[in-house]
């Protein structure tokens, strides 16, 4: 197969009949680097579980799944034209939408109610885009205004109110389980007819912040279920590292990978019910 893309996370390959071969790597990322070590079993929990969820919300959007691969990490896609807009919805304040906020009382253009601390839950959810940076570069918050300008009214509405659906879908399944869905970010694009379809991954603990809702306490850091524990660690006096050096990141302790792997599996196994396989 020809070799297509590669990114972060993901490889793209194109088959002889025109479909893609996306197959999930154990790459973590952060910051915008690639980290090492690789997280094991970490790329088929981001199939399996995106697989889940493309079927829970098959009545919300279509998705581009034409096939599950031959192993755990891949799945036959088709093609895209991908929007180049990051759509993100959140329905708590925390990470980079709550820096914005502290900075001037808005996430993306979106006037919020003062007082909200790190883990406050929103009024409600809100479309919070952002750019599609190239690998290496830095995603910077869009205001809807922006988005209008980028991709035209229409089209921008929809992708809003898609965003929008799938947060809420996911975040109602999520609750049901135990876990608040925070904010997460999907992938949209035009299918060959021209429908928008929801591609790449969807609701997985790369894409997500899912919380432990038995734990949730607003004015502090959420324990999570995603890659907020290795963000963490990186910040921290330990890892020594200094975000602002222009450094790369340290290589990531055994422990942290043991860490973050068994987080990602108790993310697939809560939402999903299933025992992870690989």
């Amino acid at each position: 197969m020809k070799h297509v893309h590669s990114g972060k996370v993901r490889d793209l390959y194109e088959t002889d009949d025109g479909l893609l071969l996306m197959v999930a790597s154990d790459r973590m990322s952060a910051f915008d680097y690639i980290l090492e070590p690789d997280i094991p079993d970490k790329g088929a929990v981001l199939t399996q579980m995106s697989l889940w969820w493309f079927d829970q919300l098959k009545d919300v959007v279509p998705n581009h799944v034409a096939a599950r691969g031959d192993d755990a990490r891949s799945v036959l896609c088709r093609p895209l034209k991908m929007v180049q807009v990051e759509c993100v919805a959140r329905g708590y304040l925390t990470g980079g939408g709550l820096n914005e906020y502290r900075a001037d009382g808005t996430v993306s253009g979106v006037a919020l109610p003062a007082g909200l601390e790190d883990g406050s839950r929103l009024p409600e959810p809100i479309f919070t885009p952002s750019t599609k940076a190239p690998l290496g570069q830095h995603d910077e918050p869009m205001s809807y205004e922006q988005v209008v300008a980028e991709v035209g009214a229409e089209t921008a509405e929809e992708l809003r109110r898609i965003t929008l659906a799938v947060y809420t879908r996911g975040a109602e399944i999520a609750r049901e389980r135990g876990i608040i869905l925070a904010d997460t970010k999907i992938e949209l694009g035009w299918d060959s007819d021209g429908v928008l379809t929801l591609g790449d991954e969807v609701l997985t603990p790369d894409s997500s912040r899912f919380w432990p809702a038995d734990e949730w306490k607003p004015g502090r850091s959420q324990p999570s279920f995603d890659k907020q524990f290795v963000r963490n660690w990186l910040l921290s006096p330990e890892s020594g590292w200094d975000k602002a050096s222009g450094n790369p990141p340290p290589r990531l302790p055994d422990q942290v990978v043991a860490l973050t792997r068994q987080r990602y599996l108790e993310a697939y196994e809560r939402v999903t019910g299933a025992s992870f396989s690989g």
